[in-house]
């Protein structure tokens, strides 16, 4: 007979509700030590809906750790059987060094937005040279359609996009074909609507961050809330054959325990990568500019692989764009970019204008490998966090883009691309939302202008996120593909990816070897990548730019000439050379 348990110390008595052959069953279930509740229950078997009632109530609250809600996240859940029949046991997994992510939203990454269907896209990921396919939360949240960073049911597969099976199909799928996946993960707070914790117990302690109530990791009765956390991290990787966590936000993880939770966190996954005999790699999205975040558990680190390095973001962002507003305003100099190549951060102790104060710490160069950063051009947050969620190629010219991708895909980090980019997309990705509830619905939108006001974005281009075309006009268009502009650039990322593979020094993570020579006002740089040499001219106008070379490898646009210690470089383009 199957046990069914759920942490509840706030209640005083839980009934478990089942549905089995259409039949109403409550059961009294029996109070078990420090806040759970248990009970051998005839009839919860796969398949059959559940859920609990607390206290004397009567509505059905769904479990905690409900592995589906097929009527979504206010409906009862679903008992669910992990027999899935995997095909990927000789798949050995990739590690962090090496990597080239691929960033995606499944809404919007196909016209179905199942998961599914983008598995039928999986081998343009592989002909372009992908390894790593990272996935926006896909865990139930409220609604039909969101970016998925407002979930409340942690352990669900959101229905939309077919529910568990259908993401352990798509896992299997990408490593039949050599691809690990990445799944994105929120532990910093939960959406705003379906959020039944609270019911059940002390999941949260007093105090806010941006984006709602502080989940309690250092308070009284935290034990369990970090065990609902690290068991879900732990589900994706085993359960799911997932490879890699990108956690979201983790310095709005408020935890003054005397073991931070990414440090437990980290303890947790190596030793399932022991037991498992595969790489699991965990990514923060980290705001600190901070190397504890990477450094080593024993030298008083949180011992995480790597995380987002929104510092090159910003160098690469402001020196195409020109924007200087918001958190932009301390980058675009070709000095900024010289040092984030060669040091990892910007603010590594600098002062910060946005944040009105000195900002990071110094990172190790001689001893931190790039790879540990990842870095891109544009990913969800940049361009979707824009008033319009227009992409990099609406804002700068074609040149500079493509100057853009040879900068980013020959640096010493690990670059990601966002979905599109390698073919300059031109469908935008504003943030969109779908809460049923109007008075939800009204908040965010005013929640959104008020967010833009602050970080100096034109208010009047805010695309409404409850109107349903902010999503249906999110979609990519890959018949796109097909038209001579796009199939160029993506004939540019190719070579570039296939460059970067066949010369293992475009891809050398050693920080410390990268050197950067560049004019400020002439607008050229140079960085030394071993015995090559990326070249670009960020100019309107062609230069030339002193080097000795014997060999060109790769030009963004036909005109780059290789002369005697010198290469002719067309206005905004790039070249890449062979010296000696």
């Amino acid at each position: 007979m199957p046990e069914v348990s759920v942490w509840a110390p706030n209640a005083s008595r839980v009934r478990l509700w089942l549905n089995p052959d259409g039949q109403d069953l409550t059961l009294e279930m029996a109070a078990d030590r420090d806040g759970w509740w248990r009970i051998d229950a005839p009839g919860a078997d796969p398949g059959v809906d559940y859920g609990f009632l607390l206290d004397d109530e009567d509505t059905v609250l769904p479990d905690p750790r409900s592995r589906r809600q097929p009527d979504g996240v206010h409906g009862p859940s679903r008992f669910y059987a992990d027999d899935f029949s995997w095909s990927d046991s000789s798949w050995a997994g990739r590690e962090l060094r090496g990597a080239l992510l691929y960033e995606l939203h499944i809404g919007t990454f196909t016209p179905d937005g199942t998961l599914d269907a983008a598995v039928d896209r999986l081998d343009h990921l592989v002909d372009l040279g992908i390894t790593h396919v990272e996935l926006l939360p896909v865990n139930d949240f409220n609604g039909v359609w969101n970016w998925g960073y407002d979930g409340v049911l942690w352990y669900a597969v959101h229905e939309a996009y077919g529910g568990p099976d259908a993401l352990k199909r798509f896992v299997d799928a990408c490593h039949t074909r050599g691809l690990a996946v990445t799944l994105d993960v929120v532990y910093n707070h939960l959406g705003p609507s379906g959020n039944y914790l609270p019911r059940y117990g002390p999941y949260f302690k007093p105090g806010r961050n941006t984006w709602g109530d502080l989940v309690n990791l250092d308070g009284e009765s935290s034990r369990p809330v970090r065990e609902y956390i690290l068991g879900n991290a732990l589900m994706w990787l085993a359960e799911f054959h997932v490879d890699a966590l990108r956690l979201d936000a983790v310095h709005a993880l408020q935890d003054s325990s005397p073991e931070h939770l990414l440090a437990e966190l980290s303890g947790r996954v190596e030793a399932l990568s022991a037991r498992s005999g595969r790489p699991l790699t965990l990514i923060a999205e980290s705001d600190l500019n901070d190397p504890i975040i990477f450094t080593a558990r024993e030298e008083g680190g949180y011992g995480l692989d790597g995380q987002w390095d929104d510092d090159v973001h910003h160098c690469l962002h402001a020196l195409l764009s020109g924007e200087r507003q918001g958190y932009y305003e301390d980058f675009g100099s070709l000095a900024a970019l010289a040092k984030v190549f060669t040091r990892g951060f910007f603010h590594d102790g600098t002062y910060s204008t946005f944040r009105g104060r000195n900002h990071g710490k110094p990172v190790d160069r001689e001893h931190t490998p790039g790879y540990r950063f990842v870095a891109c051009l544009q990913n969800h947050d940049q361009v979707g966090n824009r008033s319009a969620g227009d992409r990099l190629p609406e804002i700068t010219s074609a040149g500079l883009l493509r100057v853009g991708a040879v900068l980013l895909l020959t640096s010493p980090f690990t670059p990601m691309l966002w979905m599109g980019e390698e073919w300059a997309a031109s469908t935008r990705w504003p943030f969109f939302t779908s809460h049923p509830e109007p008075e939800l619905a009204e908040a965010t939108g005013k929640g959104r202008v008020e967010e833009f006001a602050e970080h100096g974005w034109d208010i009047s281009q805010i695309i409404d996120p409850q109107d349903p075309k902010a999503f249906t006009s999110a979609h990519l268009a890959w018949d796109e593909l097909a038209e001579p502009e796009h199939a160029s650039m993506l004939s540019l990322y190719r070579d570039l990816l296939r460059l970067r593979k066949d010369e293992p020094e475009l891809s050398d993570p050693r920080l410390d070897a990268v050197l950067v020579d560049f004019d400020e006002d002439a607008h050229w740089l140079v960085i030394h990548r071993g015995a090559l040499r990326v070249i670009a001219n960020l100019a309107d106008q062609p230069q030339v730019v002193p080097v000795a070379a014997s060999k060109l490898l790769f030009r963004t646009v036909d005109g780059v000439e290789l002369g005697p210690d010198q290469l002719l470089l067309p206005a905004q383009s790039a070249g890449i050379v062979r010296i000696g």
